[in-house]
């Protein structure tokens, strides 16, 4: 039997999504623009939504962005962003996905932004299961969640079943 325990409703994403855009204004004062860039599907959506609070509460201007590859071979295809390498030259990139589960995702998708001069690189979950098996952390968690490698976390960022679920 396949059950699905909700773990966070739209209110209490909503309330994670502004508190990890308040951390990354306090975390960039200084800057005057910066670059959000979301990992296609769930990422991309996240990164919106951040982007959007951000600009609501400071004065920093935002460029959004989204970084695409094969989540379970991500060394087979190429990786695309929907950015030029001069938009994020020399500035300071936010990477965020929905989940980090083993790391592999938000890994290769760093690599990506490595091969060019940054200011800095920060990460952004909304949840962080805590089995990495690559060496990134997030720098920015909405939600730890201890999990078993056998339970799975689904994001739906949008419709009435808004939610974070573990099944």
């Amino acid at each position: 039997m396949n059950t699905k325990t909700k773990i966070l409703d739209s209110v209490g994403i909503s309330q994670k999504i502004n508190r990890l855009a308040w951390e990354v204004y306090e975390n960039n004062l200084l800057e005057k623009e910066i670059i959000i860039v979301g990992v296609s599907g769930r990422g991309e959506a996240l990164a919106n939504q951040l982007s959007e609070v951000i600009n609501e509460i400071s004065s920093i201007r935002t460029k959004i962005g989204t970084i695409s590859l094969d989540k379970d071979n991500p060394y087979q295809k190429e990786i695309s962003t929907t950015l030029d390498e001069v938009d994020y030259s020399n500035k300071v990139v936010v990477l965020i996905d929905d989940v980090l589960n083993s790391g592999k995702t938000l890994m290769y998708a760093a690599k990506h932004f490595l091969t060019t001069p940054i200011l800095k690189l920060s990460t952004v979950v909304l949840v962080d299961r805590t089995h990495n098996r690559f060496p990134i952390k997030a720098d920015y968690v909405g939600l730890s969640l201890a999990t078993t490698l056998k339970e799975y976390v689904n994001v739906k960022l949008d419709g009435e079943e808004q939610g974070i679920y573990l099944s």
